[in-house]
This record gives structure tokens, C-alpha cells and sequence, in this order.
């Protein structure tokens, strides 16, 4: 008799262990995905005012051509043109450099008459790392720039990706929220978070509001 209950509690004690394993196994095997409607977004990062060196600066101005900025695919892009032009009027007025992106097959003729470049203004084009297979880093560092504004569209293609290669090569960046824009408000929040927190460059980059850049 004591071996059988022996026996049987040492069985007991097995499949208990079994079960939690599974249990622990199980609980491990959750990804984000199975997480998703329980995630938290995390506070909001702070917008600090900037104050800028004119001839040390170059205002970039990523996609804002039709169709890509329309009220059809993304009304938010239209909303920031008032921004972005306040941005580029004082730029012009202060002379800082200005310049241009292009994606696809779009052509200078569509970028957004409400901050069209000037002849003068470079214009590069590249998928959303505007600095690949372009002259942008040759034109910034031939300028002395050690600090690009960035705005456009769409925040989670070029403003993220040239924003983060570009601290990466060692400029400072500064992206005004309110003149990157998407197809959604959560493409906007995960762009600016990335940008903030990115444990590499993130150091680079400060988010502000066109109101509160200054020179």
C-alpha cells in the first residue's frame, strides 16, 4: 500500500509538472500579434522648441505631389500644407537651403502648388530613403548643413526613413509632427515614437511643431 501511494502521488506530481510546462510553454508562445488589443500606447513624447542656424540648416520637403497628398488617399497631407509652407516661407526669407523629393514617376510640375519649388531648389529622387541612389548627402555636406528640418508625406516612409539615415550620417534632425503626415492618426503616433526612441539615433532627432521652430 505505501508503494502504491507512493506511485500515485509521484504520478501526480509529474502530470502536474507536465501541465504547467505546457502552461509556461504556452503563455511564452504568445506573440504581439496575439497581444495586439491589449497593447498601451506609451506617453506622448515632449515637442521642444528649436532655434535654428540659417546657413547651417536645409529644410527637406519629401512627396508632396498629387496624387499622394489628396483628400482621396491622404487628407491629413493636405491639412499640413499650410505648415509646411509657413516652414518654407521663413526658410526662404532666412536663406536656408531648401529641397525637393520625388517618388515614382511623379514630376516636379505635381509637387503641391502651395510650396512649389523654385528653380533653384534641388530636387532628388528615391523611394522613401531619399538619400539612396541620390546626390542628397553630396548636396548637404557640400552646403556645410549640419541639421535638416524634415516634413512630408508619408511619415512612415520618407520622413521616417530619410530621417533616421540621415542621423545616422551624423546630421541633426528636427521633424515638426505637424508637417508629417499619413494615411492614419496610428501611422503618424508609431512614426513619431519610432523617431523619439529609436536606441541608435533616436538622440538625433527632436520632435517639435512648426510654430515653435525658430531662427
Amino acid at each position: 500500500m505505501v508503494k502504491k501511494s507512493f506511485g500515485g502521488r509521484l504520478a501526480r506530481l509529474i502530470a502536474t509538472g507536465l501541465f504547467l510546462s505546457l502552461t509556461v510553454i504556452h503563455v511564452h508562445a504568445q506573440t504581439i500579434v496575439d497581444e495586439w488589443a491589449t497593447v498601451k500606447a506609451p506617453p506622448a513624447p515632449t515637442l521642444k522648441p528649436v532655434t535654428i542656424n540659417p546657413q547651417e540648416t536645409a529644410l527637406l520637403i519629401l512627396d508632396i505631389f498629387a496624387p499622394t497628398c489628396s483628400a482621396e488617399r491622404r487628407p491629413r497631407c493636405l491639412a499640413s500644407l499650410p505648415k509646411i509652407r509657413n516652414l518654407l516661407t521663413e526658410a526662404r526669407a532666412k536663406g536656408t537651403l531648401v529641397i525637393y523629393s520625388l517618388a515614382g514617376t511623379a514630376s516636379v510640375a505635381e509637387i503641391m502648388k502651395e510650396v512649389a519649388p523654385l528653380g533653384t531648389e534641388p530636387v532628388v529622387r528615391s523611394r522613401s530613403d531619399k538619400f539612396y541612389g541620390t546626390d542628397l548627402e553630396k548636396i548637404l555636406k557640400e552646403k556645410g548643413i549640419k541639421t535638416v528640418i524634415v516634413v512630408g508625406t508619408a511619415a512612415h516612409g520618407a520622413v521616417l526613413y530619410t530621417g533616421s539615415e540621415a542621423a545616422k550620417r551624423g546630421f541633426k534632425v528636427i521633424v515638426p509632427v505637424d508637417g508629417s503626415s499619413a494615411e492614419s492618426t496610428y501611422i503618424e503616433q508609431y512614426t513619431v515614437w519610432h523617431l523619439a526612441n529609436n536606441p541608435s539615433w533616436g538622440s538625433e532627432v527632436t520632435l517639435t511643431r512648426s510654430d515653435m521652430v525658430k531662427y
